[in-house]
């Protein structure tokens, strides 16, 4: 196998070097605000396994700069808020500090969960699930 230039990890750092990191306390807290938008960027089996966040927009890794992109035919409107706050997670924060990187490089504004949704409900957070199909 060939050696990597940079590791997994060594992005994650980097990204999250120049990227802001919300506690998962604070989140909580500022989840009344109508300017914070909670997007979970967790692949949909994640969402039905584990819940989500109550109140936040799903938006998959592999689909987001497609959905910020206002030139891009798979452009969502939610991200179009003019002084709104994004708050991108994943499950452990990995994958949502590569993705709040990637947007800043995009010139998209967006913050990310720093733990992730795995220490949501212990901190106090309120989950909800899916309805059965």
């Amino acid at each position: 196998m060939a050696s990597l230039k940079i590791t997994a990890a060594q992005m994650v750092a980097a990204a999250r070097e120049r990227i802001e990191e919300i506690e998962t306390k604070d989140l909580i807290a500022a989840l009344d605000d109508p300017d914070i938008v909670v997007v979970d960027i967790r692949d949909v089996r994640e969402r039905q396994r584990s819940g989500y966040i109550p109140g936040s927009f799903h938006a998959p890794r592999g689909m987001i700069e497609f959905w910020v992109d206002p030139d891009s035919p798979y452009y969502r409107e939610v991200f179009g808020q003019a002084g709104k706050k994004y708050v991108l997670h994943c499950a452990s924060g990995w994958r949502s500090a590569l993705t709040a990187a990637t947007l800043q490089d995009m010139g998209f504004d967006a913050a990310h969960l720093r733990e992730g949704f795995s220490t949501w409900e212990e901190h106090g957070g309120s989950v909800e699930f899916p309805p059965d199909k």
